[in-house]
């Protein structure tokens, strides 16, 4: 049996108005919602990301002493220096790192691709739902905003160490189930 989707009406049901005054301007908000998006990022160099660590420290302690002594010039002066140096550490961070970004699918090819990528029976004893080998390439390129093709991630797959390459795996994975919902009392 098949099901035909009904594209929106243009104008919300009367009795949804009739209860929430604001229904329309919410249900504009809700159909234009873009798909959640997650950010991996690649930095290869230590001594990059070790500065962005000391000075995040830095400006947390001179931070917690500006704010103790807030008349004392000194202390303020050293936070506003504390807080230079971060960002200049945190610039050259971004200068030499790879920002990778992913945007999770529709539901319809998400469940799609799954189907299609049925794991294998040592899989399916371990837990799977899929073919991580044969999905994993394939969903990294569908989630990739940047461009990366099923070849480029099947070779990052192979050539990256273990936990790099998981990572990658695990971005491309994680943002399909990235939720930005809060159930809270009504």
């Amino acid at each position: 049996m098949t099901t035909t989707r009904k594209t929106p009406s243009t104008t919300p049901p009367p009795a949804a108005v009739a209860n929430d005054a604001h229904w329309a301007a919410k249900r504009e908000r809700l159909l234009a919602r873009t798909r959640p998006m997650l950010r991996l990022t690649i930095c290869d160099d230590p001594d990059a990301k070790q500065a962005v660590s000391d000075a995040q420290n830095d400006e947390k302690q001179a931070r917690y002493l500006a704010d103790r002594r807030p008349d004392d010039k000194a202390a303020q002066d050293a936070h506003q220096a504390a807080e230079a140096k971060l960002a200049e550490a945190q610039s050259a961070l971004d200068a030499v790192s790879i920002v990778l970004s992913f945007q999770a699918l529709d539901r319809k090819t998400y469940r799609a691709l799954l189907a299609a990528h049925r794991p294998t029976e040592e899989q399916a004893g371990e837990g799977y739902d899929f073919n991580v080998d044969t999905l994993g390439p394939i969903m990294i390129a569908a989630s990739s905003l940047d461009g990366i093709t099923e070849e480029d991630a099947a070779t990052f797959l192979d050539t990256w160490s273990e936990n790099e390459a998981q990572a990658l795996l695990n971005t491309a994975f994680r943002v399909q189930r990235e939720e930005r919902m809060d159930l809270g009392k009504g």
